[in-house]
């Protein structure tokens, strides 16, 4: 196993219980604890984790490229004003398409029963729109990482779509490093949703801004808008929006 998919490996093994120790990730990932020490040095130089006697925590709270099991558990106002602000953009029989995330499940949430085609690839996604008759519900056939289905022929069959609107998630959002996540399996995915999509949007809270993962799957003009909530500062997203970046930002505040 090289040291990117060692990265990966530990990076979705602290992702999936907030804390690892130095003898864990050597028994998983069978290799010494020097080397897992070495690893988590670098990882922290990233900012992506943060040491401890022992071991190792997440860098930030927040900071889930793809969903636990426990998915509800993320949710945040803000998220909830990102997603109405999203589907506000979605009309009447729009083909659309909904990537896997937290965000991207408050929109479905949102979405009113009517004459729509939904494309996803996220199985908490599917479950809640299965219930809405009217809406057509569009699932890529892929192997399950977490709670989303990916794979090459996952992004082949969404390349055959003619998709009008596609929302996507982030795990953080970099003038440098564009979007990123930490599972490269998501990455074909995602550049997949986007080439299709006539319209693009990456759906991403204030403390994703200035955030960098392992793999960057497009860069900050590759999608038509980032939509954002008003905790972003005002002197950050002029930074952005002078990088060339489309800014849709929802102005409600407070909960």
């Amino acid at each position: 196993m090289n040291s990117l998919n060692r990265y990966e490996r530990m990076m979705e093994l602290l992702l999936a219980s907030n804390q690892v120790t130095v003898t864990e990730l050597s028994e998983k990932l069978n290799v010494t604890g020097k080397t897992i020490r070495e690893d988590l040095a670098k990882l922290e130089e990233k900012g992506l984790l943060k040491r401890v006697h022992g071991g190792a925590v997440l860098a930030q709270a927040d900071q889930l490229g793809i969903l636990s099991m426990q998915g509800s558990a993320s949710r945040t106002p803000e998220k909830l004003r990102i997603a109405k602000l999203a589907v506000s953009l979605i009309e009447p029989n729009d083909i659309v398409a909904l990537d896997g995330g937290t965000t991207t499940l408050e929109i479905a949430r949102l979405l009113i029963n009517q004459p729509l085609t939904v494309v996803t690839n996220d199985v908490f996604i599917i479950s809640e729109l299965v219930r809405k008759d009217a809406i057509r519900l569009v699932v890529p056939g892929g192997y399950r990482v977490r709670n989303m289905l990916v794979g090459a022929e996952t992004a082949a069959y969404i390349r055959k779509l003619n998709i009008g609107k596609a929302f996507l998630s982030a795990t953080g959002v970099h003038p440098e490093y564009g979007f990123t996540v930490y599972t490269g399996e998501l990455t074909e995915v995602k550049r997949a949703w986007i080439e299709t999509a006539r319209t693009s949007y990456v759906v991403a809270d204030h403390r994703k801004f200035g955030q960098g993962a392992l793999f960057t799957f497009a860069s900050c003009k590759d999608v038509s808008a980032v939509i954002t909530d008003a905790g972003l500062a005002p002197d950050v997203a002029e930074q952005y929006r002078q990088a060339g970046v489309n800014l849709l930002i929802d102005q409600e505040t407070g909960d």
